[in-house]
């Protein structure tokens, strides 16, 4: 036999045992609860929005339970305005991921934010920031 059809030989063969070897290795996969064609369609009213960070902030890489937990520490009304927003105009960060929404009224309009250390961009720049709510909320 010639040398490169050993090599060629050898490697099929060293390929073929890496198959069979790395399949045994693996854990079994997790039983997954059957799903209904409804779940299967049905949208995540949870999931969180991709939201591009804004002046400098990184947005929060909360899960959907930790937005749910946030928000849920309004009142009913409050709740309902913030899930309106949605977002931090200064930060960008989805209302509820750092825990409470911060709120604040600034030009006779109740803005929520995300934490407390975005008041202060707001009052320096409500015009801006609230713009930036019209634009996501348009009537």
């Amino acid at each position: 036999m010639f040398p490169s059809c050993r090599i060629a030989l050898w490697m099929a063969v060293l390929g073929l045992a890496a198959m069979v070897s790395g399949c045994s290795s693996q854990a079994p996969p997790e039983k997954q609860k059957p799903t209904t064609p409804a779940e299967k369609t049905a949208p995540d009213k949870t999931a969180v929005p991709d939201v591009p960070a804004q002046e400098g902030h990184e947005p929060a890489g909360a899960t959907p339970t930790e937005v749910s937990k946030g928000l849920a520490e309004l009142s009913a009304d409050d709740r309902a305005a913030a899930e309106k927003q949605r977002v931090c105009p200064v930060s960008g960060d989805i209302l509820g991921s750092q825990g409470k929404p911060y709120k604040v009224t600034v030009k006779g309009q109740v803005v929520f934010l995300c934490c407390p250390a975005c008041e202060k961009p707001l009052l320096a720049n409500p015009d801006k920031y609230l713009a930036t709510l019209r634009a996501d909320n348009p009537k």
